[in-house]
């Protein structure tokens, strides 16, 4: 039954390697097959990552000077917010961004590669690596590499640009900051303590940094690109980084329906949790989340997960979806994006709400594991595992 505190979604913004903008996420949801995937294995070597697409930044942040001062985490996750605002039709309504809460999942800004090279080729030669960490951080960390590296300056930078400036809070701790992001905004509307709020994340792959800090669990995939759920110990830990901007713009029903605005997908209900993985612990806290979507129909729904892809734990969670969910089709949309980190679970509850709206049959992103959908969804599942912690799930349904 409808409800004036229904949680809707009218606006997405969303940038990953298929690229830019609804239109090529809608054509790859929509397509009879996947396609191949757009995947960089030569800069990284050996590490595949999913690269950013080409994008022109004027068209969302028109000032050079705005351009320049921001790194290109902060670039994409602007530039992402700027889509998902045009697109629910509020970018040019001042008194509506005046009043928008702001949500946001960061992570930490990049780096200063040189001064880590540096430290790491020092401490080669030396046993007393404490204070050869000192020495370093007095001597070659510039004070102002702080101030541009810091996690809030993604929501900073949206309020400059886009002028949004109702209230604002910055969530941090990768998947799980994009999981509590998007249920934080989803509880505000529903109680009515909020009538429309920006929420999302950005991250970029395309940085050593990140690539040494996945590695250093030896949890990133090596080598050539193969399907979410097709790779095995041989092609290293399974992660494949994907630079992904996704925003959304969630609503209460009522606001939208005041507005006339175009509603994609109904959000039902929303948690994330955490805890330990060991002795069952995370197929018990996966099944008891998966509970959320028992009564909706396997012949039209989809389960979109949002699988890190390290081997051990998409086996684990693929066991659990296909327990749970017996005759829905589950898609591994990490395959075809890259994972974005704090950017996954909005990005798959963007994915989820064009394939509803457009009441598509999302081709199998890895065709020996996934089975071919036989009706148009109207219903979706969305899950995001993080790599070393935090689950979420949500249920999503048409507005019909």
């Amino acid at each position: 039954m409808k409800s004036d505190n229904d949680v809707v979604i009218t606006g997405i913004g969303i940038v990953t390697c298929q690229g830019v903008g609804k239109e090529p996420h809608v054509a790859l949801l929509s397509a009879t097959e996947a396609g191949n995937p757009k995947v960089e294995t030569e800069r990284f070597a050996p590490y595949p990552i999913h690269p950013m697409p080409e994008i022109d930044w004027s068209t969302q942040i028109a000032k050079r000077g705005d351009q320049r001062q921001m790194e290109n985490w902060q670039r994409l996750g602007v530039f992402s917010a700027g889509l998902a605002l045009d697109d629910a039709g509020l970018k040019t309504d001042p008194d509506a961004c005046a009043s928008m809460d702001m949500i946001v999942a960061a992570g930490g800004g990049e780096r200063d590669i040189k001064v880590d090279s540096l430290i790491v080729d020092e401490a080669l030669k030396r046993n007393d690596r404490e204070m050869l960490l000192n020495e370093k951080l007095t001597t070659e960390l510039r004070p102002t590499l702080f101030l541009a590296q810091l996690s809030n300056l993604v929501a900073g930078n949206i309020s400059i640009v886009h002028k949004v400036t109702g209230s604002s809070r910055t969530f941090m701790g990768e998947e799980s900051a994009g999981i509590s992001a998007v249920e934080t905004a989803f509880h505000r509307i529903r109680s009515g303590q909020s009538s429309h709020s920006l929420v999302g994340g950005a991250f970029v792959a395309e940085r050593a940094d990140i690539i040494l800090l996945v590695e250093g669990i030896q949890a990133h995939a090596t080598g050539d690109w193969h399907p979410i759920w097709s790779r095995s110990a041989g092609h290293g830990g399974g992660m494949i980084m994907g630079s992904v901007g996704a925003f959304l713009v969630l609503e209460s029903r009522a606001h939208a329906k005041a507005r006339g605005a175009h509603i994609y997908a109904v959000i039902d209900v929303i948690e994330g949790d955490r805890g330990q993985r060991d002795e069952g612990k995370f197929e018990v806290r996966l099944t008891r989340l998966a509970g959320h979507a028992s009564g909706v129909p396997a012949n039209d729904t989809v389960v979109f997960s949002g699988t890190c892809g390290i081997v051990d734990l998409a086996t684990r969670e693929k066991a659990v979806l296909d327990k749970e969910f017996p005759g829905a089709p589950v898609r591994g949309f990490g395959g075809v994006t890259g994972h974005g980190m704090e950017a996954q679970f909005p990005l798959g509850l963007a994915l989820a709400a064009l394939s509803l709206d457009g009441a598509a049959r999302v081709p199998t992103f890895d065709a020996q594991n996934e089975k071919p959908m036989t009706a148009a969804v109207k219903h979706a599942v969305v899950t995001t595992v993080g790599y070393t912690r935090g689950e979420g799930l949500a249920v999503l349904s048409a507005d019909v």
